[in-house]
């Protein structure tokens, strides 16, 4: 499957969740530490509702797992970067806010 990409960081191969994708575009143009998001698979789940949050949640070989919650599913995002786990919730809260 070929990748598209949206700035060269935004690796795009599923769908993304409603409003998701300008969040993740804002993330990548601010902060030139993250190399590339991944976006994975979505899965519907229940308590997912109102506006587009995500949560950081475990370390991988070249950045961190985050999982993203908006419109009744849930996507998992993979983000390499060599940001600290502090910094790239204070990124990504940024990227939320705006």
């Amino acid at each position: 499957m070929r990748l598209r990409t949206a700035q060269g960081k935004l690796k795009v191969e599923h769908s993304i969740l409603e409003g998701l994708r300008e969040v993740l575009e804002r993330l990548v143009a601010r902060n030139p530490a993250i190399r590339s998001v991944i976006p994975g698979v979505i899965r519907p789940v229940r308590d997912a509702r109102g506006p587009v949050k995500i949560r950081v949640t475990v370390p991988t070989a070249n950045g961190w797992k985050a999982i993203a919650l908006s419109a009744g599913a849930r996507q998992e995002l993979f983000i390499s970067t060599s940001l600290s786990r502090e910094e790239l919730e204070r990124a990504i809260q940024d990227a939320l806010e705006s």
